[in-house]
């Protein structure tokens, strides 16, 4: 009787499992509209909920032109006593924010079976990271953040998570404004506290550290690094032409993944025949009487030569992620430097989050501002 239980949930779940796949396939969408902030569901189609999609839009805002930390963002949430997705709690965590910045919903897309059930006895849910089909549906909804704001996201989330620790979220000149004399960051710090001279400035963080050559870079304030940045932009903008020219050069050449896809495709056809001549190998030692030595070598030999495909693969997808990091980078940087202004006469913290990767501080005083594609301009 349990065989039986048990052969009739697995036909059940494999049954609920194929239906799911087929409308995944179809391109049929689903949300969980009671844990999805920002959205309703409206005459059998997905709507904007305008209440909601304020929240999300502050939340991006936040994070890309305020440059504020993920951390930060809850706390403020939780102060404002804002409901979360779930509507049940104004306690907002990270997990819940970085959720709500990483789903391509919010630009109007949907990826299909992120997720899928590993074992049909426990239920158990594991993320897909290539195990089973995805599917990706373009414009399937209305987005609540545009596609360019949606990518810039993206981008920033893996700058800071490459700086770790080393981020800083205190100012908007914080983790970009770099030291020429020893690397480190800037940091803003405040002169002649409790007093009418009390000011706040930049300077590296590392300028008195001890056991160390002292740095000879100078003190900044506010105004002299968005004077220099305002300068350095306008000066660009002249060249706005050829540098979106350049940049779409660069692109093309990134998108064309030809020869790396063909190589992990012949890795994986090396990696299936060396699996098969394994088994085979373990076959016949067990119908014959093999010199043990014999097969403990040749063994060891099909293993290294099985692991060296595998890992020469591995690098090469990494490889390819790469290309693929750097070609939205580069959309991205097209995309923004094509809606900004052509010239600016005030500063615009925006134009600085979006467009500037870092700036070098130099000894006279000079800062090098390095854009999101690589152009380095200096003022």
């Amino acid at each position: 009787m349990a065989s039986i239980a048990q052969e009739e949930s697995r036909s059940i779940s494999q049954n609920v499992t194929w239906g799911k796949r087929a409308s995944f396939q179809q391109g049929k969408v689903s949300f969980a509209y009671k844990r999805f902030l920002g959205y309703k569901k409206e005459n059998n189609k997905i709507v904007i909920e305008e209440d909601e999609a304020v929240i999300v839009k502050l939340i991006y805002r936040m994070f890309l032109v305020e440059g504020k930390s993920i951390t930060g963002i809850a706390n403020h949430l939780t102060k404002l006593n804002v409901k979360t997705p779930s509507g049940k709690s104004t306690k907002w965590t990270k997990n819940t924010l970085n959720s709500i910045l990483t789903n391509e919903k919010y630009k109007g897309d949907a990826l299909l079976q992120k997720s899928y059930t590993e074992d049909y006895l426990s239920q158990k849910l594991v993320k897909n990271t290539g195990q089973i089909p995805q599917y990706y549906v373009e414009n399937n909804h209305p987005a609540i953040i545009d596609r360019d704001t949606w990518e810039s996201v993206q981008i920033e989330l893996a700058r800071r998570d490459e700086l770790g620790a080393k981020y800083s979220s205190n100012d908007i000149f914080a983790s970009k404004l770099v030291c020429e004399d020893c690397g480190g960051f800037y940091g803003q710090k405040k002169w002649h506290s409790n007093t009418k001279y009390s000011r706040f400035i930049h300077q590296c963080n590392r300028k008195f550290e001890k056991g160390k050559d002292k740095c000879t870079t100078p003190n900044l304030t506010d105004s002299e690094i968005k004077h220099k940045f305002i300068e350095a932009y306008n000066i660009t903008m002249q060249d706005k032409k050829r540098i979106i020219d350049d940049t779409n050069v660069m692109i093309a050449l990134l998108t064309d993944t030809t020869q790396l896809d063909n190589q992990i495709d012949d890795l994986y056809d090396e990696m299936v025949v060396t699996t098969e001549l394994i088994n085979k190998l373990i076959k016949d030692n067990s119908k014959s009487n093999m010199d043990q030595d014999e097969y403990d070598k040749k063994y060891m030999e099909l293993t290294r030569r099985y692991e060296q495909a595998k890992n020469h693969q591995e690098e090469l997808i990494d490889a390819r992620t790469n290309k693929k990091a750097q070609e939205l980078n580069m959309k991205t940087f097209v995309a923004n430097l094509s809606k900004s202004e052509d010239k600016i006469v005030e500063w615009n913290e925006s134009i600085w989050m979006l467009l500037v990767k870092s700036a070098t501080v130099h000894r006279d005083k000079n800062i090098t501002f390095k854009l999101n594609n690589g152009e380095e301009i200096k003022s």
